[in-house]
C-alpha cells in the first residue's frame, strides 16, 4: 500500500488551518455521498480521517512547541 507523505513541517501554521479545514469538508462530503451511494472505494474515508488526524497532530504539536 504506497502512502502519500505530506509535507507538514513545510506548512505554516494557517496553512496547516486551512488544509484541516478543507480536508473536512471534503470528509463531510464524502460521508455523506456515501450514505446515499456507496462510493467505489470506501477505504478513502479512512484514509482521509487519519490524514486530518495527522495534521491536527502536528498542528497541537507545534502550538505546543511554542508555549514551552
Amino acid at each position: 500500500m504506497a502512502k502519500d507523505k505530506l509535507d507538514l513541517k513545510g506548512l505554516s501554521d494557517q496553512d496547516l488551518r486551512e488544509k484541516i479545514s478543507e480536508e473536512q469538508l471534503r470528509l463531510k462530503k464524502i460521508t455523506f455521498s456515501h450514505a446515499i451511494t456507496p462510493i467505489e472505494n470506501p477505504m478513502s474515508i479512512r484514509a482521509l480521517r487519519r490524514q486530518i488526524a495527522q495534521l491536527k497532530t502536528e498542528l497541537r504539536k507545534r502550538e505546543l512547541g511554542a508555549q514551552a
